[in-house]
């Protein structure tokens, strides 16, 4: 074969255009799509859990309102996370990594975002990082076999677990060229860089010079099918998306078809 590889597929949130997302069942559809990884974001509770939601809140995600760090995790356990069709409960991240350690089909990789600005600065990725420990994910051999990726829009996050855990990847994530095409990647250490589709859409050059740089290109979110043959001509190593099925189904056929 010649030309760049199939990107890969993480499954956005789960398969999260067709069930709630970050839901156990978001995520075991996905898995049964065939994804090749699962992305979450990960906040602390203010019982120092690590939870499954993307917001600041769980005023959009759930049947509660309120300030995720504010309330403690069985007060979150509360809510309804899933939709009118099918209740579900919180998603904990242990949770999650005891789903993607548990299917056996094919390993997948658990791409988990911290997010930034919050209430616990540094101690959401103390807390990630004593997670892995307890899965033993944490150190692996090398960063190439690592199950799980660490993510975050800040930089200073991406340096902390570089520090910590120098064999874990890291995706720099960024909204434009200038950040992840400038020297904040190579600062920090990050492995990858995380550029949103409509970036890459405007600056084609990234992908090549991240390579360039000995690093992979992780693309955000990639649910529009002109969009996922643009990653694959470009040669993105991950695409995120909310429709994991269709986007393996679509890279498996034959460029165009």
């Amino acid at each position: 074969m010649t030309g760049p590889a199939t990107p890969r597929v993480v499954a956005h949130r789960g398969s999260s255009a067709a069930k709630a997302e970050h839901t156990l069942a978001a995520y075991e559809l996905a898995l049964e799509e065939g994804a090749d990884g699962l992305e979450c974001d990960v906040r602390l509770t203010r019982d120092g859990q690590l939870v499954c939601i993307h917001d600041r809140t769980v005023d959009r995600t759930s049947s509660g309102t309120g300030v995720v760090s504010e309330m403690t995790l069985d007060e979150l356990s509360e809510f309804d996370y899933g939709s009118p069709d099918e209740p579900a409960g919180l998603l904990t991240l242990r949770q999650l990594l005891e789903l993607a350690l548990d299917w056996t089909s094919t390993p997948v990789k658990l791409f988990v975002e911290t997010k930034h600005p919050v209430r616990y600065g540094s101690l959401v990725e103390a807390k990630l990082l004593a997670e892995l420990a307890r899965f033993g994910l944490a150190t692996p051999a090398s960063a190439d076999f690592s199950r799980v990726v660490v993510m975050s829009f800040a930089a200073s996050a991406v340096w902390r677990i570089r520090r910590s855990a120098p064999l874990l990847p890291t995706v720099l994530l960024g909204e434009t060229s200038r950040y992840l095409g400038g020297s904040a990647a190579t600062t920090v250490g990050a492995t990858a860089i995380g550029p949103s589709i409509a970036t890459l859409r405007e600056h084609r050059d990234l992908v090549d010079k991240a390579a360039l740089a000995g690093r992979a290109t992780y693309c955000w979110t990639v649910d529009d099918a002109a969009d996922v043959e643009l990653c694959r001509a470009l040669g993105v190593g991950w695409v995120a998306t909310n429709h994991p099925g269709r986007t393996k189904a679509q890279l498996a056929a034959a460029p165009g078809v």
